[in-house]
């Protein structure tokens, strides 16, 4: 009897502290985490850098959800944080011990964020586009669209004069095709993540051109599209000169079932407005002279947060340029200026 006593006391005394496993090391106690503590302590400078600092007894790791869709883990409770635009954020920090019990704190911050030009291209100098900002994509084919331009580098279809690019359609037999253009592109030599891109433009009035102001996910190829994601600043259909459109494309929705929208600009083949997207972690806002007319909301889930390059085309026909005016011979768009502000 007196064996099986102190057997009784050894196992009560082993069951009276919750015990750590393979995760804290065999006989390790588990203590709860207490006393949790969150500082905030935000950059003056209004670069929307946060440095929050969390501290708790009995705590190995601090999970951060920085209220905006972004999320972080740090074991020493100390992180900076750079919120990409201007709000009121409430912060959720969670204290971890080495057996997974928990404890959490609220804190809310409130961000102000100003943006600076960071990468431009006025177009000031005549000639041949600015080498060092932009490449061409060459070829017939339209890339899965049905399009019947043959894209070129030639001066012919892309120059520089006065102050604007012009990007040239022409009613022209040339390497198979019978229209030539030109595509402009930005990749290895600029890519953006997040922030706001503007770019002021006059569109071709012909009926069957199809210009477009878009960026493309950078790991385009090795993440094959739509899952690398694509953004749609600006396109005009064929028919419909006085409509733009600005389009998401990502899994679930390619092609026709892209996630856009539309508005009017009527004198659009004949004044230059300003095209933009304005995008972050949490949103895509697509906007036209400053008027948003589509917001989309981002995650982690979307392929919408990592480097997008510029692309700016004409096509001729195609999926949404439709028939060709039979009289066209050639049509521009011209281009003020690109900028990007971060």
């Amino acid at each position: 009897m007196k064996y099986i006593s102190i057997c009784v006391l050894v196992l009560t005394s082993l069951f009276a502290c919750k015990k750590v496993g393979t995760e804290g090391g065999a006989g390790t106690t588990d203590l709860a985490p207490t006393n949790l503590a969150v500082t905030a302590v935000i950059n003056p400078d209004n670069s929307g850098n946060v440095t929050f600092t969390a501290a708790a007894s009995n705590a190995i790791t601090f999970d951060y959800d920085f209220g905006n869709g972004t999320y972080q883990t740090v074991a020493s409770g100390i992180v900076t944080y750079r919120y990409p635009s201007s709000g009121t954020y409430v912060v959720n920090v969670i204290a971890k011990s080495n057996g997974g019990q928990t404890i959490s704190k609220t804190t809310s911050v409130i961000v102000t964020v100003t943006s600076s030009l960071s990468w431009s291209d006025e177009f000031n100098v005549d000639g041949a586009p600015d080498g060092a900002k932009w490449g061409y994509d060459l070829g017939a084919g339209g890339w899965g669209n049905n399009e019947l331009e043959y894209y070129t580098n030639r001066t012919d279809n892309a120059y520089v004069s006065n102050g604007t690019l012009k990007i040239v359609a022409k009613k022209e037999s040339f390497g198979g095709s019978n229209y030539t253009s030109a595509r402009l592109t930005s990749y290895n030599k600029f890519s953006l993540k997040y922030g706001k891109l503007e770019i002021r433009a006059k569109l071709p009035v012909s009926a069957g051109t199809w210009p477009a102001i878009w960026t493309l996910g950078s790991d385009f190829s090795t993440n094959t599209w739509p899952a690398c994601g694509e953004m749609d600043i600006m396109e005009q259909t064929g028919a419909d000169k006085s409509r733009v459109l600005g389009t998401l494309h990502y899994p679930g929705h390619s092609g026709g079932n892209g996630d856009g929208g539309s508005t009017v600009v009527a004198n659009a083949t004949s004044e230059f407005h300003i095209y933009a997207i304005e995008w972050n972690s949490s949103s895509i806002k697509i906007s036209v002279d400053g008027v948003v007319y589509k917001t989309v909301a981002n995650s982690s889930t979307l392929p919408f947060n990592h480097n997008f390059f510029i692309i700016l085309n004409i096509a001729m026909g195609g999926s949404l340029g439709g028939s060709i005016d039979p009289n066209f011979t050639t049509n521009t768009m011209e281009i003020d200026y690109v900028r990007y502000y971060q």
